[in-house]
């Protein structure tokens, strides 16, 4: 399993226009969740983007979520971008380095 970060570069109105699509938006991110592919996610302070950390073989599940999530198609998100994570610490690391290397 591979580590995938989806980062959101949010409007300058995220915060006002937030209320109407964070419902719509959270059931997204708990179905992801429930899938396991979705580990870990929310916006930075201050929030001018936002970060989702994606457990999966490829980036499909990332790139599938922000394709349907409301805050990017109400232009909530101004762009996004997913990268994979090489993760080497840490419990569920997908690359982890043991001893010393």
């Amino acid at each position: 399993m591979k580590h995938f970060l989806l980062t959101y570069h949010l409007a300058p109105d995220y915060l006002e226009r937030r209320p109407e699509f964070r419902a719509e938006h959270l059931a997204l991110a708990q179905a992801a969740v429930a899938r396991g592919e979705l580990l870990l996610g929310g916006a930075l302070d201050p929030a001018d983007r936002a970060v989702l950390l994606f457990a999966a073989e490829d980036a499909t599940a990332a790139e599938r979520f922000a394709a349907s999530d409301p805050y990017v198609i109400e232009g909530l998100v101004e762009r996004w971008e997913v990268r994979t994570w090489t993760t080497v610490v840490g419990k569920g690391a997908s690359m982890p380095i043991t001893g010393r290397t």
